[in-house]
C-alpha cells in the first residue's frame, strides 16, 4: 500500500490541494480509505490525520469502511421516486441479498441511496463503481444480479445498462450548432479583450447559475485586482436535484465552455483554470481529458496562446458528493483539499478566492454563452429576452412530461409555453430551480422565465394531477437534511428538526400546533442560516404552505383543533418570527434542545 500512496502522492506533486484526488484514487483502489493509508498520505502530505479523516466524513463517496467490489448507488431524487425507485431498490436488495444502506456479508456488493445522479431525464438512475445506469426496470436489475453474481468487471458490462442521451429538444442562438474550434477565441483576440469584456457588458449577460450577477462585472471586479496570479473557476457541480443540463453541455460542447474560459482568462490576466467537475459525472472525464489535450495541441491552451502572449490551462477536478459545493466559496474549500463548507463572506472570490487570489467562478452555461458572445458580438444576444434578462435560458425539464431534456428558451418565455413545448398536461404545478427554489401551482403559469419573475439555476420539474404534492416537499426536506455541511446550527439542526416535523405531519401525527412550530421553525431557518443551503432549505415547505394549506390542514389530527380555527391566520402569526429581536438565539435554544 505505501509504494502505491508514494507513486500516487508523487504523481499529484505533493499538493495538499489535490488531497481529494488523492483519495478517490486510494478509494478506487481498495473501495474504502483505510486507517493505514489515511495515517501514510498525513505524513507525506504534512497534514493532521484529522484532517484527512475530516475530509473523508464529509464526502458522501469516500468511506473509512470498505464497501462492496461492486458499489451501487441509487438515485433517491424526487424524479427517480416518481418512476417507481422504491420498488427497482428493494428488488435489487431482495435479489443481491444485501440490505440497503450495508454491504453484503462476503463483501461482493453494497446498495445505499445516494442524492440525484444528474440523469433525471432517463430513470431511475444509479451508479455502480461510478458508471451510470440509466433506464432501470426489473428486466435490466436481473442482468445486473446476474453479472455482479459471475463476478464480470463493470468495464465488461454490456455497453446498453450505461447507455446516456443527451436529450437536446429545442435549440436557438446557443445550442444551434458548436462553433469552430478557436473561433471565439481568436474573435476575442482581433477585437481585444478590453473591447471583448464590453460587448459582454452590452450583451447583459449574468450569471446562469440562477442568482444572475452581472458577468462583465465580477470579470472587471477580478480584472481590476492588483494580484500577481489570478484563478478561472468553471462550476460543473450541478447537484440540484432535477438538473441535468451540464451534462449535455459538456458532452457535446465542451469545447465552447473551454473557449469561454480562455476567453475569461485573457480578460482578467488568470494563467491558470479549474473545471470543477461533480463526482456524478466521473464518467465524462476522460473524454473531457482528451479535449484539453486536443486543445493544447491546437495552440489554444498552454503557452503564448494564439502568439498572443499569455497562457493559460485547465484542470480538471472532481467532487466527491457533496450538494454543497455547488456554491462557489464551498467549491473553492473543496478545490483546496479541504471540506466544502462555505465561507463567510465578504471577502468574495472575485478578490480573495483560490488560495486566497482574485478568482472569478461561473458555471457551465455562462462560459458557453460568453464563448458565443465573444464570436458573434452582443447584439444578438442583447436583443433576445427581457430588459433585466437577455438571451436564451437552457432548462433541464424531466419529471411528468412527454418530452424530457434539455431546452432552450428565450428569457421572457411564459411557463405555459414551456409546458406546451415538452408535451405536460394535466398539470398540478412545477418545481422551478430544484428544491431551493419555487414551487408554482397551474394557476401561475403566465408567470414568465426570467430573473424578474421566475429565476432559475436550470431545473424545471412538472407534477401532474395524479401525484400528491407532499410527497415532493418530503423528498426535499430529507434532502436537505442530508446536504447540510453542519457549519452553523440553523441549518444542521433546523433541516434535521424540518424533517422530523414534516414525516410527522404527512404520517397523520401532527396537530395545527404542529403546522404554526413549522411555518416557525421554516422562518427561523431561512433567516438565520450561514449560506443558500440553509436559506433555502425551507422553500419546498413555505410555497407549499403558501399556495395549499388545505392540504396540511386534511393531515392534522381531528382532536388537534376546535372548530373555526384559523390556520392562515396562525401562519401569518409564525411568519412575524422573522422580525424577533431574538430570533437567533430562539434557534439556538432549539438546537440545545434537539442536541
Amino acid at each position: 500500500m505505501h509504494i502505491f500512496i508514494d507513486k500516487l502522492v508523487a504523481e499529484h506533486q505533493f499538493k495538499t490541494t489535490d488531497l481529494l484526488a488523492i483519495l478517490r484514487a486510494i478509494q478506487a483502489r481498495y473501495h474504502y480509505i483505510p486507517s493505514s493509508a489515511i495515517t501514510h498520505v498525513a505524513k507525506i502530505l504534512a497534514l493532521p490525520a484529522t484532517h484527512i479523516i475530516g475530509v473523508i466524513e464529509f464526502y458522501s463517496f469516500f468511506h473509512l469502511h470498505p464497501q462492496g467490489d461492486y458499489e451501487i448507488l441509487i438515485s433517491d431524487s424526487i424524479t427517480d421516486a416518481m418512476l417507481g425507485k422504491a420498488a427497482l431498490i428493494d428488488l435489487l436488495s431482495k435479489k443481491l441479498h444485501v440490505a440497503v444502506g450495508t454491504v453484503r456479508d462476503d463483501g461482493l456488493v453494497s446498495l445505499a441511496n445516494t442524492s440525484c445522479t444528474g440523469l433525471c431525464d432517463q430513470g431511475p438512475a444509479g451508479l455502480v463503481n461510478g458508471h451510470p445506469l440509466t433506464q432501470l426496470t426489473p428486466e435490466r436489475i436481473d442482468l445486473i444480479v446476474t453479472l455482479i453474481h459471475q463476478h464480470l468487471p463493470v468495464e465488461d458490462w454490456p455497453a446498453e445498462l450505461f447507455a446516456i442521451t443527451d436529450n437536446i429538444k429545442k435549440t436557438d442562438v446557443l445550442l444551434t450548432q458548436p462553433m469552430p474550434l478557436g473561433s471565439a477565441l481568436t474573435a476575442a483576440c482581433t477585437r481585444g479583450f478590453t473591447e471583448t469584456l464590453a460587448e459582454i457588458e452590452r450583451s447583459g449577460l449574468r450569471g446562469r447559475g440562477g442568482a444572475g450577477f452581472k458577468t462583465a462585472m465580477k470579470w472587471q471586479f477580478c480584472r481590476e485586482e492588483h494580484a500577481d496570479t489570478r484563478y478561472v473557476i468553471c462550476n460543473a457541480d450541478e447537484g440540484e436535484p432535477g438538473t441535468f443540463k451540464d451534462r449535455v453541455l459538456l458532452n457535446q460542447y465542451a469545447h465552447q465552455v473551454f473557449e469561454g474560459m480562455t476567453v475569461a482568462a485573457a480578460i482578467v490576466g488568470a494563467t491558470q483554470g479549474f473545471l470543477y467537475l461533480r463526482g456524478e459525472y466521473s464518467f465524462l472525464y476522460e473524454k473531457l481529458s482528451s479535449i484539453l489535450h486536443a486543445r493544447r495541441e491546437a495552440g489554444l491552451l498552454g503557452e503564448n496562446i494564439l502568439g498572443q502572449g499569455f497562457s493559460f490551462t485547465i484542470k480538471i477536478c472532481l467532487g466527491a458528493g457533496a450538494y454543497i459545493c455547488g456554491e462557489e466559496s464551498a467549491l473553492i474549500e473543496s478545490l483546496e483539499g479541504n471540506m466544502g463548507i462555505p465561507r463567510n463572506r465578504p471577502p468574495y472570490p472575485v478578490t480573495h478566492g483560490y488560495l486566497g487570489k482574485p478568482t472569478i467562478v461561473n458555471n457551465v452555461e455562462t462560459f458557453l454563452a460568453a464563448a458565443h458572445i465573444a464570436l458573434h458580438g452582443s447584439a444578438d444576444f442583447a436583443n433576445i429576452g427581457t430588459q433585466q434578462s437577455k438571451g436564451t435560458k437552457i432548462l433541464s425539464i424531466c419529471g411528468d412530461c412527454l418530452h424530457p431534456g434539455i431546452y432552450e428558451f428565450a428569457f421572457g418565455t411564459t411557463i405555459k409555453d414551456i409546458l406546451e413545448a415538452c408535451g405536460a398536461t394535466d398539470v398540478l404545478g412545477v418545481q422551478i430551480g430544484g428544491p431551493s427554489g419555487t414551487f408554482i401551482s397551474a394557476q401561475e403559469v403566465e408567470r414568465r422565465l426570467a430573473f424578474e419573475d421566475l429565476a432559475t439555476g436550470g431545473s424545471f420539474i412538472i407534477f401532474n394531477q395524479t401525484r400528491n404534492i407532499l410527497d415532493s416537499v418530503t423528498n426535499f426536506t430529507h434532502f436537505f437534511a442530508h446536504e447540510s455541511c453542519g457549519f452553523c446550527t440553523p441549518c444542521r439542526v433546523g433541516t434535521s428538526l424540518l424533517k422530523q416535523q414534516i414525516d410527522k405531519i404527512v404520517e397523520g401525527h401532527g396537530s395545527a400546533g404542529d403546522i404554526v412550530a413549522l411555518e416557525e421553525l421554516c422562518q427561523l431557518v431561512k433567516s438565520q442560516s450561514h449560506c443558500g443551503l440553509g436559506q433555502t432549505a425551507a422553500n419546498p415547505i413555505l410555497s407549499t404552505l403558501e399556495r395549499y394549506p388545505e392540504l396540511y390542514q386534511r393531515l392534522l389530527k381531528k382532536i388537534s383543533y376546535e372548530p373555526g380555527f384559523d390556520l392562515n391566520g396562525a401562519l401569518a402569526t409564525a411568519r412575524r418570527l422573522t422580525q424577533r429581536d431574538d430570533a437567533a438565539a430562539h434557534l439556538a435554544q432549539l438546537g440545545e434542545d434537539y442536541e
